[in-house]
């Protein structure tokens, strides 16, 4: 099945390894991924104290795993009774977190680039992953409009809460954020 590029879904069902519901959650491992390596990178850092953010990266990894098993069983087969999926609550956390970090961060000003510090460069990757699959998620859904819309709006929050990451794992390591530069000099912009 799998060497004719096929796989078969959590239901039994079978289905192309191109399908929008596999490119969702393949994504969506992929992202879970990253945030491992930003976990591991994190913990190298030892003048960064990443316990908080650390059971947070893991308790998201948790979430992801969910989104993912969620995503590889058709909606019809799907027990929320029985089996773990983001909620609504999920989301407010994560809106909750935005809100607590970004009272401790400086305005923005411009925009950021991603750099400064491989652990910011790494958590605007995982930015970037979450945005693609929440941009697969929302295709499966004009497809399989009975799709969660939780999950959607998990991706959306994770990929903001990954943002204000970022800009605060700068902060914390002392590492000034790279800034975009609207009018740079004409030598830059070759």
């Amino acid at each position: 099945m799998g060497d004719k590029g096929g796989t078969t879904l959590a239901s039994g069902e079978k289905i192309s390894k191109a399908a929008l519901r596999l490119e969702a959650y393949g994504t969506v491992d992929e992202l879970n991924s990253w945030m491992g390596l930003l976990r591991d990178q994190l913990k190298l850092q030892p003048e960064f104290n990443a316990q908080g953010l650390d059971q947070s990266l893991e308790r998201i990894q948790n979430e992801l795993f969910d989104l993912g098993g969620e995503l590889a069983t058709p909606t019809k087969h799907l027990n929320i009774e029985r089996q773990r999926v983001v909620s609504a609550e999920d989301v407010a956390r994560l809106e909750q977190e935005i809100d607590a970090i970004n009272e401790h961060l400086p305005p923005l000003a411009n925009f950021v680039l991603p750099g400064g510090h491989v652990c910011n460069s790494t958590a605007h990757l995982a930015r970037t992953v979450c945005r693609r699959a929440e941009r697969e998620l929302v295709r499966l859904r004009i497809d399989e409009p009975d799709v969660r819309v939780e999950t959607q709006i998990y991706l959306n929050r994770l990929s903001d809460w990954l943002f204000v990451i970022g800009r605060s794992i700068s902060q914390r390591l002392g590492c000034p954020e790279v800034l975009w530069q609207q009018n740079r000099p004409a030598a830059m912009q070759k």
